[in-house]
């Protein structure tokens, strides 16, 4: 019975995470990638999944878990007239053409089509956890008493699918195919279920059973347990969307490597949800200031090599962070007749954590505080180390001193006070720029780095045997380092936030060169002594700045079209007469480019530029048919062009687009992934020719701006590239080699990686 209850949980636990990425990269053709659009997803997968934890305590309080059954695997054979999960049915075509008119917010569309593709399945199978845990209870297994341990079962489970996704489905499964094994396995589970409530049926009990007793004498829950279990599940939520995005952007910008910290996030639960405990939450909790101490220094001086030991520290810290938090849920789990309630408590605080990442913390901070506020919640939910009175015949420690004249109270209120002075008078200091002091916004001074991080450090360590006083600290260093831009080598001339990450300018020699940041990633340079000239990716002798040379003068195109644009360096190229039209999905990055304070590229254009807001999948299929003579792709997510606009239908979409002697152009510059295969392979499939240049800059142009590109360029006739072909042209024709083609419905990241990164 026990391994039949396992199996079940670990198959209900494989198919939730199955199902999430494969409806997501369903509905990416339809809706794009806006903000909206995964804010909504969002909102869908976290509401289904607290719904159907509500609905697992709800009905086995009412219905009681040995009748429970009569209700949920009906339900469960209702659900089947939705599979297989396909977007070919009426109401998604509906919402489809919904979708593709213009002005229509995709939200409320997003979630009333993952709402017709995959709801009822989805609430179906989230509930399966906690009703499978709960009819365990009521069985005679022995391990009936304490079956919290079949939660490391379903987050295992949870694990393997979240890996074989993208290392084994995705690569090897169209979408329709995924759909089909998706449900061969939903109906197996719905099996497994039934034998589980035939077990649980077949159990003998006397007539008052042995659960129902501990039922009526288990204790209610209280609020303050329920806010503790609340609390203890949204920090680490939060800290897995914090060091994702952290180290995603910050440090390595390499696809995937989201997998890292979510299969390490339900590793925790394995381990604390364990029959035998590797490590208490005690432990794990005088562990935790150690690794988080260096880390903190690491955060506030945004180091982002040597590259896999910071990444690694990231990962390390959080995991001992939110194995502690999970530790002690599991220390203050209830007894079984209250199991479905708690879990649905500790599903509301995943909730809030996740959503106060993705949805507030946009809104709230135009950087990424949401991570270092994580980390000083996680310091101060810590056990505490020490007992308040010494043990006989021992040497106080300084708390224990301190202790004896101030009460905890005061000694609480005395260390925020400090804590705060020691920021508020840094924070005044370095905006004055007192020169005897060594101080400036920008400086290096011995004196400004002892302030903004030998001081809170010192408090930290000072504070290191009582978590509210640690966080205290641990807040106040990043609070000064954050105010002063302790770690920036240049001036920050503006810092912007939005769903797509924290957009900074930095100005450096002496303001003559503005540079949009991006984490690690560098989005574009205007040197203000030169203001008209395209510098990095986009410099005249670079692979951009040959097509547009060519196609200058009498041979210029009349319109252009620009998927992306960065601080609008290409529009630097644009000439009396013509139009040119930039495509570009976040908002916040046309702010920063249209401001003159910032970037000229739009201003000072001879061209008429234009800025049209939203996915360019969607908003450039609403352009005119045959419009464009140069289409460029330049649009970045993760070091990488999206995948959704590297397909065989969104090529098709931009053939379309294209006058008859038209031009593709993408920009493929990445230190991970080789796209030129996949581009190649597109080619082939449309009959087109593809040429492809990688180009690096001498030591002088490196000086002045310019950085290594990797380029592809496409057209239907090899006349169609002018001068770019021939001998004398740095341009060389890419042949297939044997890579599938990705389309809407099958693509495969992995094929794609480079030997080595560079």
């Amino acid at each position: 019975m026990r391994a039949l209850f396992t199996l079940t949980l670990f198959l209900s636990s494989c198919l939730l995470f199955l199902i999430q990425p494969m409806v997501a990269k369903m509905i990416l053709p339809t809706f794009g990638g806006a903000p909206a659009v995964w804010s909504a997803s969002l909102v869908f997968f976290q509401g289904a999944l607290l719904l159907g934890y509500g609905y697992a305590h709800l009905s086995t309080s009412k219905l009681g878990p040995r009748r429970q059954w009569l209700l949920h695997l009906p339900l469960m054979l209702v659900a089947l007239v939705a599979l297989p999960l396909s977007t070919q049915t009426d109401f998604f075509g509906s919402v489809q053409r919904m979708a593709t008119e213009p002005g229509r917010n995709p939200a409320l569309l997003v979630i009333l089509a993952l709402g017709a593709l995959v709801g009822l399945p989805f609430f179906v199978v989230s509930a399966g956890a906690p009703i499978l845990q709960r009819w365990f209870a009521s069985t005679s297994d022995p391990a009936a008493k304490d079956p919290y341990f079949l939660y490391s079962a379903s987050n295992l489970g949870s694990m393997l699918a979240l890996l074989a996704y993208p290392f084994l489905l995705e690569p090897r499964l169209s979408l329709t195919d995924q759909s089909r094994f998706w449900t061969a396995g939903y109906i197996a589970l719905l099996v497994a279920m039934a034998l589980c409530a035939f077990a649980l049926v077949r159990a003998k009990k006397a007539e008052t059973t042995e659960t129902e007793e501990v039922e009526e004498e288990a204790p209610p829950t209280t609020w303050k347990q329920r806010g503790l279990w609340i609390l203890l599940a949204a920090v680490p939520s939060s800290l897995l969307l914090g060091v994702t995005t952290y180290v995603t952007s910050n440090v390595a910008p390499i696809p995937l490597l989201w997998v890292v910290p979510l299969a390490l996030y339900l590793l925790t639960f394995i381990f604390a949800f364990a029959n035998r405990q590797i490590v208490t939450a005690k432990h794990l909790g005088r562990l935790l200031p150690l690794l988080v101490a260096p880390l903190a220094i690491v955060i506030v001086l945004e180091s982002s090599s040597p590259l896999w030991p910071l990444a690694t520290l990231h990962l390390v810290v959080f995991f001992v962070a939110a194995w502690m938090c999970h530790a002690r849920l599991h220390a203050t789990r209830p007894a079984p007749a209250r199991l479905t309630e708690f879990y649905f408590w500790m599903s509301l605080g995943g909730v809030i954590g996740g959503a106060f990442n993705a949805l507030l913390a946009p809104l709230l901070f135009n950087t990424l505080a949401e991570y270092p506020l994580a980390l000083v919640l996680a310091c101060i939910l810590r056990p505490p180390i020490l007992s308040r009175q010494p043990k006989e015949g021992s040497n106080p420690s300084l708390y224990q001193r301190l202790s004896s004249v101030w009460n905890r109270r005061s000694l609480d209120l005395g260390f925020a006070v400090a804590t705060g002075l020691v920021a508020a008078v840094t924070v005044i200091i370095a905006r004055n720029g007192i020169p005897a002091l060594q101080v400036y916004p920008m400086g290096s001074g011995p004196l400004r780095t002892f302030l903004t991080l030998g001081l809170p450090a010192i408090l930290c360590f000072l504070a290191i045997d009582r978590p509210l006083r640690f966080g205290l600290a641990l807040g106040a260093l990043f609070l000064v380092s954050n105010a002063l831009h302790t770690s920036s080598d240049g001036k920050i001339a503006a810092t912007e936030r939005s769903f797509f990450g924290v957009h900074r300018v930095v100005l450096r020699q002496n303001d003559r060169f503005h540079n949009l940041v991006h984490g690690n990633t560098l989005h574009g340079i205007q040197d203000y002594k030169n203001p008209d000239r395209a510098l990095t990716y986009y410099h005249r002798t670079g692979p951009i700045g040959q097509v547009f040379r060519e196609f200058s003068g009498p041979k210029a195109k009349d319109h252009v079209a620009l998927v992306g644009l960065g601080v609008g360096s290409l529009a630097a190229y644009g000439e009396e007469g013509r139009s040119m039209t930039f495509f570009e999905i976040d908002p916040t990055v046309l702010k920063v480019a249209s401001d003159p304070r910032l970037f000229t590229f739009l201003s000072r254009s001879k061209a008429r530029p234009e800025v049209v807001l939203g996915d360019a999948r969607l908003t450039l299929a609403r352009q005119p048919d045959g419009r464009f003579g140069i289409i460029v792709l330049d649009a970045f997510s993760s070091d990488a062009i999206p995948i959704h606009l590297l397909t065989k239908e969104a090529i098709q979409m931009y053939t379309k687009k294209l006058t008859p002697d038209g031009i593709l152009a993408f920009h493929i510059s990445n230190r991970y992934l080789d796209l030129e295969p996949v581009l190649a392979a597109a080619a082939k499939d449309f009959g087109m020719i593809a040429l492809g240049q990688v180009d690096g800059p001498t030591s002088e142009e490196e000086d002045e701006g310019k950085t290594q590109s990797n380029w592809v360029l496409m057209a239907r006739n090899r006349a169609d590239f002018g001068k770019l072909v021939g001998r004398a042209t740095q341009w060389s024709e890419l042949e297939p080699t044997g890579i599938r083609v990705w389309t809407d419905d099958f693509s495969n990241v992995l094929s794609a990686f480079k030997q080595s990164g560079d």
